[in-house]
């Protein structure tokens, strides 16, 4: 039987429910490295568009701290930027470094690697989310909560969904409402919107009526709800669409990037993955791809 790691992972549960752009594993990345697929097997370019490693791997994700999870075959390990297997293939799932530990799975259960691939927090949890500002969340019994770096839980699990803490809040739901928790596990901004994304320079991502808009961190609204579908702010833009085109806005609603991908993912050091049918490329903020796109 596959693992099926959406089924379980916070980061896909939540996608669902705040119809942001469900992309695979090529999202960009900090370090300045990023994915690419060519002929069905996937290696690396840099911001330029220069490929820094061959494509080899069955699937990729993005370079953190140094290292990015690789699949060969059915099991993911790391690679460092020379290309080099630091972390051997032999979890189900792996994700990208973040807050010094990973996110992976063993025997359907997640838990947490360090920068040396050694276990940090055995695998126990039937969901989990990846570290930050020092917490994660997990699921347990049935709720989800939040642990420390030790794997001891600092907020109770009392949440139906929870995410990643970022610029010092973290979405929650309750019932069928998203809010805010802030970092000690209080309700910061009330559960009411239909959905919701993390607070990325003061601004988080919310569904209300159907559409997508941005409030504050007093949950008033910054960007009025007008998008079918949005995502996170990102190295100073958002994702969005309108009438199945996606493109790009700043801080102020505006446009930046005209709506004419068929999807499109953050950007990450100063560009973004872009997808015309089943062909990915990258751009940069001006709209011009460095890497045209392929298969």
């Amino acid at each position: 039987m596959n693992f099926d790691r959406n089924r379980l992972t916070i980061g896909a549960s939540l996608a669902l429910l705040l119809a942001v752009i469900a992309i695979a594993a090529t999202m960009g990345t900090s370090a300045g490295i990023f994915p690419v697929k060519m002929n069905g097997k996937y290696g690396f370019i840099d911001h330029k568009g220069k490929l820094k490693l061959q494509p080899q791997f069955d699937n990729a994700g993005e370079f953190k701290d140094g290292r990015a999870p690789v699949q060969m075959g059915t099991v993911w390990g790391y690679v460092d930027k020379s290309g080099k297997m630091i972390v051997n293939p032999q979890f189900e799932m792996a994700d990208p470094y973040s807050d010094g530990l990973a996110l992976v799975a063993m025997n359907h259960k997640f838990g947490y690697i360090n920068s040396a691939g050694k276990i940090a927090v055995n695998p126990q949890f039937d969901g989990a989310g990846s570290f930050a500002d020092g917490k994660a969340p997990v699921l347990v019994d049935g709720r989800w909560g939040y642990i420390d770096k030790s794997g001891k839980v600092s907020i109770n699990p009392q949440f139906e969904e929870a995410g990643m803490f970022s610029d010092g809040m973290a979405l929650i739901r309750m019932g069928d409402r998203f809010g805010f928790i802030d970092s000690s596990g209080k309700i910061a901004i009330n559960p009411q919107f239909e959905g919701a994304g993390n607070f990325n320079s003061g601004l988080a991502l919310v569904r209300m009526n159907g559409k997508f808009g941005y409030i504050d961190k007093t949950g008033k609204i910054a960007i009025q709800p007008q998008f079918d579908e949005a995502g996170d702010f990102s190295d100073g833009l958002a994702v969005v669409s309108m009438q199945k085109r996606f493109g790009y806005i700043d801080r102020k609603g505006k446009f930046v990037i005209n709506p004419q991908f068929d999807q499109a993912g953050d950007f990450e050091s100063g560009l973004a993955p872009v997808w015309l049918g089943a062909r990915q490329g990258y751009i940069n903020k001006d709209g011009r791809y460095v890497w045209n796109p392929t298969a």
